[in-house]
């Protein structure tokens, strides 16, 4: 059933900040004496390895100027699904439910972002609240940041476009930056050179979870996902335009940098702790020029700790997760259950199915490796078994796989551009592995009652609480 988090929403980061640390206090982690920005990364990663991950709200972190930085929203799917007013095993249809309901933005004459103007050489990007996350960046990077662009005119089957990449300040009115993913804004850049002009953009810095989560949408180039966030919000986006592109941009959003991307400059950046586990120094060296800076007044800095933790992943994975489900549910009925593991980054996938016939786990893992680029390796399961838990999934290889007819290799596909191991040109191969049970195959599990699973429970219990 839908949670208290399922009625009308509000678009303010800050109404989110208020109300979710009032009904979930257990999931909130302030912290309230002086910390480092490394301090912060550290903090999160210390958190996951002792299998926790609360919101993080750090008011005192130096080098802000006494910004509150708010982190690790996306660590849990569970409070994802809250988001969604969902339980976590609805998450996905509750996703693909909130997607489908496009609504197109509603713009407003002005809204808190747009309290706070800057222009001219009244900007100075050095003064943003900015923090290093590893020790390994080569500067503060931005890793929230939302790139707006609108349809150019007069191409059809183009719509405006929402995107996430990461950033650093390279002057007092440039930021460096990467379109390595090559999706859709690269290819409005590439539109833009080809009539000599540069792409205007607006980042957006600080906004709700839920217009973060519809800006990782996987979509079409027809899409907008700011018509997608209104369907997550159950109301159109409210949106004002920037002063000198018109660029739709969240009303409530903390801050907002406006500009150009000029096709042919090119700064130094990275490198960058990507969702990988490595630092990387792929990228396309792009260069926001801005132009305008707005912001509300003591503007909170909504941070995405990069790397490949739990926020990093879940904020891209999980719409693609939706996505990739959804296909696999329609084409194969007997698939029961898809999850991407944290410890895969983004390139495994576990996928839990009904066997009914030879060759079925094959056929899901092939759909599967063909439509998600950026899948390497494939596990098909069982469905008793949990594939949200990585030593299920490794039992299932152990004890029902026999390497020699239940793995396939296809090579020299498209890949990530920030997987280490691919080729320079980004080509990569697959893997499917089918740890399903063989037709033939005798075994049991072994099993405990439910009585007794309550009792220990119960007597577990109640050792804590002492």
């Amino acid at each position: 059933m839908p949670g208290p988090e399922a009625g009308r929403r509000s678009q303010d980061l800050r109404d989110f900040l208020a109300a979710y640390p009032a009904r979930h206090p257990e999931d909130v982690l302030t912290v309230g004496e002086e910390i480092g920005g490394e301090d912060v990364a550290a903090l999160v990663m210390e958190l996951a390895a002792r299998g926790r991950a609360p919101l993080l709200d750090c008011p005192r972190v130096r080098g802000l100027g006494g910004t509150r930085l708010v982190t690790n929203v996306f660590a849990s799917r569970h409070r994802v699904a809250r988001l969604l007013g969902a339980e976590p095993h609805e998450l996905h249809r509750a996703y693909q439910a909130g997607a489908a309901r496009r609504r197109p933005p509603r713009v407003v004459a002005q809204g808190p972002v747009t309290e706070c103007v800057a222009t001219g050489g009244d900007i100075d990007l050095y003064r943003l609240p900015l923090i290093r996350h590893f020790a390994t960046d080569r500067a503060p990077y931005i890793t929230s940041g939302v790139v707006a662009a609108e349809a150019p005119p007069g191409i059809p089957g183009r719509a405006g476009n929402l995107s996430y990449h990461r950033a650093m300040v390279d002057s007092r009115d440039r930021l460096a930056t990467s379109l390595h993913s090559r999706g859709h804004l690269w290819q409005l850049l590439r539109l833009a050179a080809e009539r000599g002009r540069p792409l205007p953009v607006a980042m957006v810095l600080g906004g709700h979870p839920l217009f973060l989560l519809a800006a990782s949408a996987r979509v079409g180039a027809d899409v907008d996902e700011r018509d997608l966030a209104g369907g997550l919000f159950g109301a159109p986006l409210e949106v004002v335009r920037t002063p000198r592109y018109g660029i739709r941009v969240p009303a409530s959003a903390e801050l907002v940098l406006e500009g150009t991307i000029d096709p042919e400059q090119r700064a130094e950046e990275g490198p960058f702790g990507e969702f990988s586990g490595y630092s990387s120094s792929r990228s396309t060296h792009n260069v926001l020029t801005v132009e305008t800076v707005l912001h509300r007044r003591d503007p909170v800095l909504l941070d995405i700790v990069g790397g490949n933790t739990a926020d990093h992943l879940n904020l891209a994975r999980i719409p693609r997760e939706a996505e990739m489900a959804q296909k696999l549910v329609e084409r194969f009925p007997e698939v029961t259950r898809l999850h991407y593991p944290t410890s895969g980054t983004h390139f495994h996938a576990y996928v839990a199915l009904r066997r009914t016939r030879p060759g079925q786990a094959r056929q899901v893992m092939l759909g599967l490796l063909g439509w998600d680029p950026y899948l390497k390796t494939v596990v098909a399961v069982d469905e008793d078994v949990d594939v949200t838990r990585d030593e299920e999934v490794l039992w299932a290889m152990a004890a029902h796989l026999q390497p020699h007819q239940d793995v396939f290799v296809v090579d020299g596909l498209p890949g990530s551009p920030l997987d280490p191991s691919s080729t320079a040109d980004g080509t990569t191969s697959r893997m499917g592995l089918d740890a399903t049970r063989a037709a033939d195959f005798d075994g049991v599990r072994i099993g405990i009652a439910e009585e007794s699973v309550r009792t220990a429970r119960r007597l577990l219990d109640a050792h804590t609480a002492d």
